[in-house]
């Protein structure tokens, strides 16, 4: 079992002008991340609009993302609404030569723990040779795992249940598990989760912002000074004030123009909004 460590981003995907999948393009940036200090990418988060993405677009781009330089630093997002796409979707994940993945229960339904541990132990039970990350993110499915939840999955399936990443905050200060990865969502959690020994963070808005957050995340490791942290927080504060996924592709779109395309009803900023997010960034100093 390898222990996910280090910075990173949930990658966006980029769009044609017909709204599909352009897949070297979206590879493309998720390689540029990782030259610009990612650690890694989670390929098919909620920042690459999963939800809304066809089964067949992201087959399609696995196939593609399988043949990167930096294959074993992806981290596949493949939770479905649906239980056996979901084990699907592995299946042809590992043929490629994946083994990590992110995978976020199901959302609309109400459920709770008991029902959470057996949608995982379904999932293990068909792939017991690979590593998951739990997807702590309440707001987007409706779930909010408990820290009960967690031991238990672990207890059950040590080998397989590697770590979790915490988009609803209840867990990364609290939550101690021997050899588990804990990864925040949020740069605002950065480095108070590295002192709590969280392994780093898992991000939206890493897409912009991977070379400050990799200073932040090495000078914390090498016991030098913090320099960035508070310039990192506070970026990320910008970006809070909006939907995240609009705002990264606004940001981003003022430099190619294909990352204005997005998939309804998501859409980019509109120009009030746009101005202010490039007015703050820039009183910050901030620019990519």
């Amino acid at each position: 079992m390898s222990k996910i460590n280090g910075i990173y981003a949930a990658g966006l995907s980029v769009l044609d002008e017909n709204l599909a999948l352009d897949v070297k393009k979206t590879i493309k940036h998720a390689e540029n991340l990782i030259d610009n200090g990612c650690h890694g990418v989670a390929i098919f988060g909620s920042t690459g609009q999963a939800q809304l993405l066809s089964v067949s677009e992201k087959i399609g781009l696995l196939n593609e993302l399988s043949k990167s330089k930096y294959k074993d630093a992806y981290l596949i997002g493949t939770g479905l609404n649906s239980l056996n796409e979901t084990i699907n979707l592995i299946s042809i994940s590992k043929s490629l030569g994946f083994k990590n993945f992110l995978i976020m229960p199901p959302a609309y339904y109400k459920y709770g723990d008991d029902e959470v541990f057996n949608f995982y132990s379904r999932i293990i039970n068909t792939h017991q040779d690979i590593q998951i990350v739990l997807y702590n993110f309440e707001k987007l499915c409706g779930y909010k795992f408990s820290a009960e939840c967690v031991h238990k999955l672990v207890g059950k399936f040590p080998k397989q249940i590697v770590g979790v990443k915490d988009s609803s905050y209840n867990l990364f200060e609290t939550l101690k598990i021997d050899n588990f990865s804990i990864l925040p969502g949020s740069e605002s959690k950065l480095l108070k989760g590295l002192k709590l020994g969280c392994s780093g963070i898992i991000t939206a808005t890493c897409n912009v912002t991977s070379k400050l957050a990799r200073k932040v995340f090495d000078d914390f490791n090498n016991n030098k000074e913090q320099t960035e942290n508070e310039k990192l927080c506070k970026v990320r504060a910008v970006f809070d004030q909006f939907n995240l996924v609009s705002a990264l592709h606004t940001l981003v779109g003022t430099k190619e123009s294909e990352y204005n395309n997005i998939l309804p009803p998501i859409s980019i900023l509109d120009k009030e909004k746009k101005e202010k997010l490039i007015l703050e960034l820039n009183s910050l100093n901030f620019k990519i």
